[in-house]
């Protein structure tokens, strides 16, 4: 039907007759010649219809409108060099149209294709329109190539590619399980996978060696601008290896990938342990593109004649009193701005923003008055400030003071625009505590398969072998090594008062698979569609999913979840009490 796509089209091709298949993007009379603007997967192309050349041709383009579906025939010519239009691949050739067949007509659309001021709902309504846009078909080419690129990868390293079930049990991971109703089980459900992390651990103990998949997942949680209901990951999974064997695994996928995107990087990436993540920059994901990062200076409050600060200074295991330097902000931020900084850590629970200005002879701020000169000259070399710096502080519990002045860093250095663009900055972020304990509740940091690296460590101080890779500030994805052996994954519950019996009703098939010689493995999972999102410089990852839901966990081009009707549910045994509108 075609011979061409629009702007495999040049100068080249001067001369030459053509066919070409599309929408009309636009179309336009000039002085009785009418010019439409082709669209196809490619991008745009100049039709000119003009009646000395067919008036037949000429009179059907005078009943075209947008989102018709044309088929031209016609011969390349030059624009001319008035006429170019340099916004256009094909701005300096258009089509003299011989020939133009209307194989489809389309009612008036609600919104222009590739018009960026519609709002979301409405073109998650349309989706299918909104697709149309050669952006769009640019991000899927581009996710294409990035998951053939991931299958040839590991093809030449010797993984298999093996899909894992949908329909599994229901196991804690973290996230709410989706569930679906077993019509021959009435009363039990199937849960749709979080991930599928015992699946690939049971094929490590089938022998399996290397397995990797392009995985669908399911996780019930609150939406944001990184979050879907379902997604795409790049799940994987080695026997016999260890965290070294995984990350230099990992670095080298990744620079196969970024690689079909245009972008080159270089390994290793650089790594970080989680506790000096969290104490440096206030977050296991930090975004190391910009050196704004914390120091500890609670030792030098512990002498300050503030009650507040010193009582907090006493406890140093449970508090903390971290110093935030910007370089020359004495010069870049007003009076205002810096009251308006409280106002800001305020709203993530911080009870206030402490600060100093260096100015040329020693610090200055409201608080000075409360210390000697020498714990001034300490504050002033452990932040190593220099005249025009400002240094802000926060004191308190410690995992709040570390999450308020981590999202006050991330704040700053988008409000002082320092954040460089076109700039990928990978890190591993490795030697993750095992647990998070909370008064008396414990949950694992990661989930609970991770070998940890001494299960006869106290608990509060036990660290897992356990990774996530991190890009400018974004989790791309996450791993560890696991438990291979049966009485360390049985202590491992036990710790996360998770009861024998408990284990076996959720977790006996994979106890019973360790008992039967499962090998030392571990892996990564790391989540395509967010790597699509960084690499596409796409705002939300709405825009890299074909047909995504909103932040409301709906559908609006298919109206999903949907009522069902009285007897399918009957069948399933299920009897719903009165709706809740929400």
């Amino acid at each position: 039907m075609r011979s061409h796509y629009c702007t495999d089209l040049s100068e080249k091709n001067i001369g030459e007759k053509v066919e070409l298949c599309g929408w009309s993007n636009n179309d336009r009379d000039h002085g009785g010649i009418i010019f439409i603007d082709l669209r196809d997967k490619s991008g745009l192309v100049q039709l000119v219809c003009d009646p000395a050349d067919s008036k037949h041709a000429h009179k059907i383009a005078n009943c075209v409108r947008d989102e018709f579906v044309l088929r031209a025939k016609g011969t390349v010519r030059a624009r001319g060099e008035k006429l170019e239009n340099p916004k256009l691949k094909t701005g300096k050739i258009e089509i003299i149209v011989d020939e133009l067949i209307v194989e489809n007509i389309s009612e008036p659309v609600p919104f222009v294709v590739g018009d960026n001021k519609v709002g979301e709902d409405i073109k998650l309504k349309y989706r299918f329109l909104d697709l149309r846009n050669t952006k769009s078909y640019e991000i899927f080419k581009l996710r294409s190539k990035v998951t053939m690129a991931t299958r040839n990868f590991f093809d030449k390293q010797g993984f298999l590619e093996v899909e894992t079930p949908i329909l599994t049990k229901s196991t804690p991971e973290g996230a709410r399980d989706y569930l679906v109703p077993s019509r021959i089980h009435n009363g039990d459900f199937f849960a749709l996978p979080q991930s599928p992390q015992l699946f690939k651990q049971l094929l490590m103990c089938s022998g399996f060696d290397r397995y990797f998949q392009i995985a669908k997942c399911f996780r019930d949680e609150d939406l944001r601008a990184d979050r879907q209901p379902e997604f795409t990951q790049i799940d994987v999974e080695m026997s016999f290896c260890d965290q070294e064997q995984i990350l230099k695994t990992t670095e080298d996928l990744l620079i196969d990938i970024f690689k079909v995107a245009g972008h080159k990087i270089h390994a290793p990436f650089n790594r970080i342990r989680y506790k000096d993540a969290m104490e440096k920059y206030g977050s296991d994901k930090p975004d190391l593109r910009y050196d704004l990062s914390m120091v500890d200076v609670i030792d030098v409050f512990s002498n300050c004649e503030n009650e507040i600060f010193s009582s907090i200074a006493k406890d140093k295991k449970r508090n903390r009193i971290k110093a935030l330097k910007v370089p020359n902000g004495d010069n870049i931020f007003s009076k205002r701005q810096m009251k308006s900084f409280e106002d800001y850590v305020k709203k993530f629970g911080a009870s206030g923003l402490g600060y100093f200005q260096m100015k040329e002879d020693g610090l200055k701020g409201p608080l000075t008055k409360f210390f000697s000169e020498t714990d001034l000259k300490n504050i002033v070399k452990i932040s190593k400030l220099e005249t025009g710096d400002v240094v802000f502080f926060g004191a308190g519990e410690k995992n709040l003071v570390l999450d308020y002045m981590g999202r006050f860093r991330i704040y700053l250095a988008e409000l002082m625009d320092i954040i460089p663009k076109d700039v990928f900055e990978f890190v591993w972020v490795v030697d993750f505590d095992m647990f998070e304990i909370s008064n008396d509740n414990v949950k694992a940091l990661h989930h609970p398969f991770t070998q940890p690296k001494d299960i006869n460590t106290p608990i509060e101080d036990m660290e897992s072998i356990a990774y996530d890779i991190v890009l400018n500030g974004t989790e791309l994805g996450g791993g560890s090594i696991r438990i291979h052996k049966k009485e360390i994954q049985e202590k491992v519950f036990k710790l996360l008062k998770i009861s024998k019996e408990e284990a076996d009703i959720k977790f006996g098939f994979l106890l019973d698979a360790l008992k039967f010689g499962a090998p030392p493995h571990g892996g990564i999972a790391i989540g395509l569609d967010r790597l699509i999102m960084l690499l596409t410089n796409s705002e939300s990852i709405r825009d890299v999913i074909t047909f995504p839901k909103t932040q409301r966990a709906q559908c609006l081009l298919t109206q999903a979840p949907n009522s069902v009707d009285d007897e399918q549910l009957k069948d399933l045994g299920i009897r719903l009490k009165e709706k809740i509108k929400i």
